[in-house]
């Protein structure tokens, strides 16, 4: 590791160190980004550094350098600090020009007369850990960086008396809110901030009805998890440079100076309290929106951007090194693919009872991804309704639990008739704390999301409930979700995965209808279903879905003339029975096809077989009318 760990342990001792060199002359600060960013291409220095992710925050070393995987959940106004400042000794009365970059808090005796002090700005994003993330993928990125960060850095953390070993099995963020259960003391603030933090650990429980029902204007502080049950920590990031290029709902891997000072809680405190005192038109921030964007540092910590690498996809399976070593990876295992689809294919055909052909469409599925934008229509997208699933059993969950293993972010939505009328599923603008109150669509990129038809009963819809049923038919159909902003709606695209599951045809709009025919009938579902494991391959199971969706892909002029004369064909025979929807689908079943099986070209043997199987399907049985006149 480089000598002394400086830029990991001490980032402001080198941010400072090329601060004084400079003599604070513009060209600086690109001096201090090129030096972190050099660092950080180091072979395997990506696992040097410590993740908020995956250690609890009172076991990282305040001022360190860490990283964190994570969801821009909302993004502030921009805020001002002072850049440049000048401190004057008490004693002796010199004067030292300092650096305020990357800092929360100024040392003390500030010159605020200085005709050198120089303001600046800087935008704060709310970051949350990416929702959905499913526990192997946590648990692989965290297992990922082990050897390297705890062993070689561990002077970037705290190693309090109770002797926190690094070789242990990863204590979770769970585990550890148990120990935190004691209610919060009043403390020194010159205490050691490990001390500190503890008590509040257990604030990080968003239940379910916290999480997705509407904000609560009470003392308790919403972390503002878009989906249920999620724990982990929330954190400010603070951004300098190339503000543009960041985008609400982005994921990235953000590397920065952690600050955890607990002057931070203080001054939050007096100011929320001095605003009380204050006539309300004399202040611009209300006292929930004092609270929503200056939370405890103990509880949700800042996080000064020094770096960040924005994530295309959330698989630690995956290469992020250079691009040379990405393109060598690929190239290694496309010579799988074909193996490998055939494996994944007969375990998904296992978990579908014996169903060969939505085994094969589910596979589709699976790897389906928006990979551009025609006007209004997403190309690519594959919402796929599995019909004739059991219905009052435990396979539709046990479905779900066997895709979360495969697929790095997933959430399973249970479509009972309280859910649909109870449960927040757009994000909505709370202006009286001006902030973006989370809803569970909003998601990563390719999450896959399970609709769960099978649990909707008999009942009345009411306003809500409306609502979040359109909210999930535009998702399917556009790709988009309409946030609700009082006044207006704001509309975000996405890219979300959706696979329907339902006893009948689903209410909601698809693009490709599969009724489940089993072949398989065990006399105990449940006790079948349990049977069912991911084998010795499900890492390369784990790889390939992910890397399928990210091959380029093109169709030969040659091939698109075959394509339309063989439709031309194919409508002479009975022009109502082959319509353009049904071409759109069978293009895109033929490009994932093709990608399935490594390949990025379409040919012809793979037109023919995307026929196949569509004839396979549509033979199964006859269009029904849906709920809202769609036919797949």
């Amino acid at each position: 590791m480089p000598s002394s760990n400086d830029w990991i342990n001490n980032p402001l001792g080198v941010v400072e160190g090329l601060f004084a060199q400079s003599n604070s002359n513009p060209g600086w600060e690109a001096k201090v980004l090129e030096y972190f960013k050099g660092q950080l291409k180091e072979k395997e220095a990506h696992s040097w550094v410590p993740s908020l992710n995956d250690v609890p925050l009172h076991y990282l070393k305040p001022n360190s350098l860490v990283k964190f995987r994570c969801l821009i959940q909302d993004m502030f106004d921009p805020e001002f600090y002072m850049g440049v400042y000048e401190t004057v000794d008490a004693s002796t009365k010199a004067k030292v020009l300092r650096c305020g970059k990357y800092k929360d808090v100024t040392e003390s005796g500030v010159d605020l007369n200085s005709r050198n002090m120089v303001t600046s700005e800087r935008q704060t994003f709310y970051c949350v850990p990416i929702p959905g993330e499913t526990p192997w993928a946590k648990e692989i990125s965290f297992l990922s960086t082990v050897p390297h960060s705890y062993a070689r850095s561990s002077q970037a953390r705290v190693v309090p008396s109770t002797s926190y070993v690094p070789s242990r099995q990863k204590r979770s963020y769970e585990e550890d809110d148990e120990m935190d259960t004691q209610p919060q003391k009043q403390r020194d603030p010159h205490t050691e901030l490990h001390g500190s933090v503890d008590s509040k650990r257990q604030e990080t429980e968003a239940s379910s009805s916290q999480t997705l029902l509407p904000s609560s204007t009470s003392s308790h502080l919403d972390l503002n998890f878009p989906l249920p049950g999620e724990r982990g920590p929330a954190c400010l990031v603070k951004v300098y440079e190339d503000l543009d290029s960041f985008k609400l709902n982005d994921t990235l891997e953000v590397y920065g100076i952690l600050s955890v000072n607990p002057l931070l809680s203080v001054l939050g405190e007096e100011k929320e309290t001095s605003a009380l005192l204050l006539d309300p038109t004399e202040t611009m921030e209300t006292p929930e929106e004092q609270r929503a964007h200056d939370p405890p540092a103990s509880l949700v910590p800042r996080l000064h951007m020094l770096y960040a690498r924005p994530l295309k996809h959330n698989n630690p399976l995956l290469p992020c090194g250079s691009t040379e070593e990405q393109s060598a990876f690929v190239s290694s295992f496309l010579v799988e693919m074909a193996s490998v689809r055939a494996e994944l294919l007969a375990y998904l055909t296992h978990v579908l009872l014996g169903d060969g052909l939505a085994a094969e469409y589910l596979l589709l599925h699976l790897i389906s991804s928006v990979y551009a934008r025609r006007d209004v229509l997403p190309l690519g997208k594959f919402a796929l309704n599995l019909s004739g699933c059991p219905p009052n059993s435990s396979y539709t969950e046990r479905l779900y639990q066997i895709i979360q293993d495969l697929v790095p972010c997933s959430y399973r939505l249970s479509m009972s008739l309280h859910n649909m009328n109870s449960l927040r599923l757009v994000p909505k603008k709370d202006y009286v704390a001006n902030r973006l109150v989370s809803g569970a669509l909003q998601l990563a990129r390719n999450t896959s999301l399970v609709l769960d038809e099978t649990q909707l009963e008999q009942g009345q819809l009411d306003a809500s409930g409306v609502r979040n049923i359109t909210a999930l038919g535009n998702l399917i159909s556009w790709q988009k979700v309409d946030y609700d902003f009082n006044y207006h709606q704001m509309e975000f695209p996405c890219n979300i995965n959706v696979l329907i599951t339902s006893e009948g045809r689903s209410l909601l709009p698809s693009d490709c209808l599969v009724p489940l025919q089993p072949l398989v009938m065990p006399p105990n579902l449940e006790e079948y279903l349990n049977t069912i494991h991911l084998t010795s391959q499900k890492n390369k199971f784990r790889v390939y879905l992910s890397l399928a969706r990210t091959l380029d892909y093109s169709i030969s002029d040659e091939v698109t003339k075959a394509v339309e004369d063989d439709f031309v064909d194919m409508r002479k025979d009975d022009p109502q029975s082959v319509t353009a929807e049904d071409l759109h689908r069978m293009l895109v079943v033929a490009r994932l096809l093709s990608l399935s099986l490594g390949q990025t070209a379409l040919s012809p043997e793979g037109w023919m077989r995307a026929k196949h199987i569509d004839i396979l399907r549509r033979s199964r049985s006859q269009p029904q009318k849906s709920f809202n006149g769609n036919e797949p």
